[in-house]
């Protein structure tokens, strides 16, 4: 008898060498990947891939039960598929999108920085725009614990919502908003 491993899941961000503003908005192609952070829930533990390793990413991601991220799918995965493209369909995996789950269910979105300090009290170490420049700087582990920070903070929201059943929302000038969140698929 033998026993088959479960399915992994894995919490994923990405990082770019540019940024819409130097390519043009939605120009997904010519974005360029510097780092990608993962957790596995299957090994317990965080990594963090350059972009000469996207390889092993895409492995990790294709034998993957669930990828977990926070606009995943409009920025990280749009940005990782062309890796990809003949090998498999990045998008044919199952994923949990929590910035998709706030705006479908509100009509907005929220950012992941506001949304952690609502919820977990600690919030991002840096802003998105500035991983680009550490990149150009030279500042590969400061890329890396900001990314890796990042998957952290969205590992620990997917982890609350699935515990409490819920997320609070931070609103403009009001109370935050409780959202249910049911992450079975």
């Amino acid at each position: 008898m033998f026993i088959l491993e479960e399915k992994d899941i894995i919490v994923l961000d990405i990082e770019t060498k540019n940024t819409f503003y130097d390519v043009g908005r939605d120009n997904f192609d010519a974005l360029e990947v510097s780092l990608v952070g993962v957790y596995s829930y299957n090994q317990d533990k965080f990594f963090a891939f350059e972009e000469n390793e996207l390889t092993a990413v895409g492995e990790m991601i294709k034998n993957a039960g669930v990828i977990v991220g926070f606009s995943i799918s409009r920025f990280d995965l749009p940005v990782l598929q062309k890796h990809f493209i003949g090998d498999f369909d990045i998008f044919s995996i199952p994923r949990i999108d929590i910035l998709d789950e706030i705006e479908f269910a509100l009509g907005r979105r929220v950012g992941l920085d506001i949304l952690a300090k609502t919820n977990l009290g600690y919030g991002k170490n840096g802003h998105s725009l500035e991983a680009a420049g550490l990149y150009h700087d030279g500042k590969i582990e400061e890329l890396k614990n900001y990314c890796l920070n990042d998957v952290k903070i969205t590992k620990d929201l997917y982890e609350l919502a699935k515990r409490q059943g819920y997320l609070m929302i931070p609103q403009k000038e009001k109370e935050p908003t409780k959202l249910s969140f049911d992450f079975s698929l």
